[in-house]
C-alpha cells in the first residue's frame, strides 16, 4: 500500500436546518486502501460522500482530493472518481449501450474506447444479450451490474461503492468482492459502505465507524476488536453506537406477529 494521501477531510462539518450532521471529521485516506465506511442510518455517511463528490457545498472545513482542495478545483478531480450510489437513478428509457456511451463520454472517453471496454465488460457481467434492451426491462441485479460498469468504465482512482452488492446473485457477489481486492492492489482507493457487517469485516483494510456525525472508530478490524469487548464487527458496531435492544425488539415483534399479547 502506498503512503500517498488520496483523500483528506479536515474539520469537515455541516448542518441541516440547525442539526449538526457532521461534526469536525478529520480523516486521511491512502492510495490502495479499502475503507469500510459504516454507521447507523442518519449518521452522516451519505452526506460525507456527497460533499466529497461536490454535490453539497455548504460545509465547513476542507476536502482535499488528489492533493487539491475541491473548493479551488471543483470539476477536474471528478474525472478520476467512480460512484455507485445506494439508490442509483438510471435512465430507464435508454438502452444499456446508450447509457454507457453517455457516461463514458461525460468522463471524456472516446466512443471507440468506450465500446471496446463495454463489450468486454458486458461479457464478464453476463449482460451481453441485453446490451440493446431498454434499461426499464432490467431486473434490480442487472441494473446494479450496469451501475457498477458505469462507475468503472473510465478507470477511476477513487471509487465510492454504497451497497454495491444489492440485488446481486451469489456468484456476482463473489466476483465483485474479488474485483475490489484486485483494484486496491492495483492502487485504486475504495470507499465501501454497507450494512452487511460480515462483508465489511472481511474486505476492508480499515474501518471508519460514524455515529451522530462523529468518527467513533478508525482502524483495521483487528485493531477495533482489540479495543472493544465484543468479537464480530456487528457486535462492535452495536457496542459503539449504543444499540443493545435488538434481541428484545425482535422478541417483541415475534410476539406481536403471533398475537401473544392478545392472549395475556
Amino acid at each position: 500500500m502506498s503512503e500517498e494521501t488520496i483523500l483528506e477531510l479536515k474539520d469537515l462539518s455541516i448542518q441541516f436546518i440547525g442539526k449538526q450532521v457532521l461534526n469536525q471529521i478529520n480523516v486521511k485516506i491512502k492510495r490502495g486502501e479499502i475503507i469500510g465506511y459504516i454507521g447507523p442510518n442518519g449518521a452522516g455517511k451519505s452526506t460525507t460522500v456527497k460533499i466529497i463528490l461536490g454535490l453539497l457545498s455548504d460545509y465547513k472545513g476542507d476536502v482535499i482530493v488528489f492533493g487539491e482542495n475541491i473548493r479551488d478545483h471543483p470539476v477536474d478531480y471528478k474525472r478520476r472518481i467512480g460512484y455507485v450510489p445506494e439508490n442509483g437513478e438510471i435512465y430507464d428509457d435508454l438502452t444499456a449501450t446508450e447509457y454507457i456511451h453517455f457516461i463514458g463520454q461525460m468522463y471524456g472517453m472516446g466512443l471507440e474506447q468506450i465500446e471496446q471496454k463495454f463489450t468486454a465488460l458486458l461479457d464478464k457481467f453476463e449482460l451481453k444479450a441485453v446490451r440493446h434492451a431498454r434499461i426499464a426491462t432490467f431486473s434490480k441485479g442487472m441494473k446494479q451490474k450496469l451501475l457498477i460498469i458505469a462507475s468503472l468504465i473510465h478507470d477511476p482512482d477513487l471509487i465510492f461503492f454504497d451497497e454495491p452488492l444489492a440485488g446481486l446473485d451469489a456468484n456476482s457477489v463473489m466476483i465483485i468482492k474479488e474485483m475490489m481486492d484486485q483494484l486496491a492492489k492495483a492502487g485504486k482507493t475504495i470507499f465501501y459502505s454497507s450494512h452487511i457487517m460480515d462483508v465489511v469485516e472481511k474486505i476492508s483494510d480499515r474501518i471508519l465507524l460514524l455515529n451522530q456525525g462523529e468518527v467513533m472508530a478508525d482502524g483495521s478490524f483487528m485493531e477495533l476488536k482489540a479495543k472493544n469487548k465484543e468479537g464480530t464487527l456487528e457486535q462492535i458496531f452495536n457496542q459503539l453506537t449504543g444499540f443493545d435492544q435488538h434481541e428484545q425488539t425482535a422478541t417483541d415483534i415475534v410476539r406481536i406477529i403471533q398475537g401473544a399479547d392478545q392472549h395475556e
